[in-house]
C-alpha cells in the first residue's frame, strides 16, 4: 500500500512539474502550446458563480469557523502543519494574520478557469501546495488561503484576450477574498502576504492595487512574493514598498527564483525582458529581484544554511523534514542553491530550475524569516 501511495505521489509531483514550468514559463513552451491550450474561449460562466467569502466553503484555509461566538478550529485545514516547524518563544504568541495564495494546480483544458471547488486531483494537488507552503506560516495560528477560480496552466502560454480574461478572472476571486481578510480581521493585526507561481503574480497585483500607497501598508510585515520574476526597476517602484536588506526589516518584499549550477534561466527571460514592467520600464535580468530566504537579504548569501526542507514521504498528506544545511546565494537575480539536496526525484525543470521546490527546500529558513520579522514587528 505505501508503495502505491508514492507512487501516486510521484505521478502528481510530475504533474506539478508541468503546472509549475508553464505557470512560470508565461513566455515560453511553444513546442507544448496547442497541447496545452485551453479549448474553446473564455467564459466566466463555465467556471460556475463567484465564490462568497463570508461562507468558510470559499477558503481552502481557515483559523475559525464563521458565526457568532465561534472560535472553532477548521480540524480540515491543510494549512495546519503536522511537523516540526518554525515556533516563538515559550510563552509567546505572536500575532499575526497571513493570506496565501496558492499556485496553479489546474492541469485541465476543458475551460480557462477551474470551479471554486475543483475536486478530484486538482483539489488534491491544491491541498498538496498549501501543506507545504501556507504552513510555514501556521506559527501565527491564523493562515487564511481562499479557493479561486485560477486560471488554467494554458492561459500562461498565450498573450491573447482570453489568456488576459482567465487572469483576471483569478484576481478578481484572490482580490475578493482579500477585501473579505481585511474585514475580518482586527484593525490593529499585523499580515503577511504569501503565493507562489499564479499566486504570486495574484499577490503582486495585491500590492498595487490594494496596498501600495494606503494606511493597511504600515501593518504589512512582509510579502512573500516567490517563484514570479520582479525587476527592481519596472515592477518594485509600483509596489509601494522596498525589498528587503536585513532580518528583522518589516513593510518589506521577499522574491527568489531556485536555481542549481549551471542555471539558465533564458527559457523565462528571454521574453520576459521584452516586456514592460509595472510602471512601464523596460525589464532586464541585470535587475531582476532575489532575496535569499536563509539570509533574509536582497542578493544575501550564505553556504552554510538553515536545516528544514520539506521532502517527499509515503504518504503525501504528511511531508517528512529533513534537517540537514542547505545554504544559497542570489547570483545576477537567481537564488542559487548551494550544499547537499537530499533524494527530491526527477523534477527539476529545465536549466537546473528548482521551481517546484521554492518554498520546500527553505522551508525551515523561511518560517524563520517570518517568526523574526513577526517578532520585531511587535517590539
Amino acid at each position: 500500500m505505501c508503495a502505491r501511495r508514492f507512487l501516486g505521489f510521484v505521478f502528481v509531483l510530475t504533474l506539478l512539474v508541468v503546472a509549475g514550468a508553464f505557470a512560470i514559463y508565461q513566455w515560453g513552451g511553444n513546442v507544448l502550446l496547442k497541447s496545452a491550450t485551453p479549448q474553446g474561449h473564455f467564459e466566466a460562466a463555465a467556471a460556475g458563480s463567484g465564490p462568497d467569502y463570508t461562507k468558510l466553503e470559499s477558503w481552502l484555509c481557515h483559523p475559525t469557523v464563521f458565526g457568532p461566538g465561534k472560535e472553532v478550529r477548521d480540524v480540515d485545514d491543510p494549512c495546519r502543519r503536522e511537523w516540526t516547524g518554525p515556533n516563538p518563544e515559550p510563552g509567546l504568541k505572536p500575532q499575526v494574520a497571513t493570506f496565501y495564495v496558492h499556485p496553479t494546480t489546474y492541469l485541465e483544458r476543458d475551460q480557462w478557469n477551474a470551479p471554486v471547488q475543483p475536486g478530484g486531483q486538482t483539489e488534491f494537488r491544491t491541498r498538496l501546495f498549501a501543506t507545504t507552503q501556507a504552513s510555514i506560516f501556521e506559527f501565527g495560528e491564523e493562515v487564511w488561503a481562499p479557493r479561486y477560480r485560477q486560471a488554467a496552466y494554458g492561459s500562461f502560454l498565450l498573450d491573447s484576450e482570453d489568456a488576459k480574461k482567465a487572469l483576471n478572472l483569478a484576481y478578481s476571486d484572490v482580490a475578493a477574498a482579500f477585501d473579505e481578510f481585511v474585514r475580518q480581521i482586527p484593525q490593529s493585526e499585523p499580515i503577511i502576504l504569501a503565493g507562489h507561481s499564479q499566486g504570486a503574480l495574484h499577490v503582486m497585483r495585491l500590492l498595487k492595487d490594494k496596498i501600495a500607497g494606503r494606511p493597511i501598508a504600515r501593518r504589512l510585515i512582509a510579502a512573500y512574493i516567490v517563484g514570479w520574476p520582479i525587476s527592481t526597476k519596472a515592477d518594485l517602484p509600483a509596489l509601494g514598498l522596498p525589498s528587503c536588506h536585513s532580518r528583522q526589516e518589516t513593510n518589506c518584499i521577499l522574491s527568489w527564483m531556485s536555481f542549481r549550477e549551471p542555471a539558465n534561466p533564458s527559457l523565462i527571460l528571454q521574453s520576459w525582458e521584452k516586456t514592460k514592467g509595472l510602471n512601464g520600464a523596460r525589464r532586464r535580468q541585470d535587475d531582476l529581484l532575489c532575496v535569499n530566504p536563509i539570509t533574509g537579504t536582497q542578493d544575501g548569501a550564505d553556504l552554510r544554511g538553515i536545516g528544514g526542507i520539506v521532502v517527499p514521504s509515503a504518504d503525501p498528506n504528511t511531508p517528512t523534514m529533513n534537517f540537514n544545511s542547505l545554504g544559497a546565494h542570489c547570483d545576477r537575480g537567481l537564488l542559487i542553491i548551494d550544499g547537499e539536496l537530499p533524494p527530491l526525484g526527477p523534477y527539476v525543470l529545465p536549466g537546473n530550475n528548482y521551481h517546484v521546490y521554492d518554498y520546500a527546500l527553505f522551508y525551515g529558513a523561511i518560517g524563520q524569516d517570518a517568526l523574526g520579522r513577526v517578532m520585531a514587528w511587535h517590539r
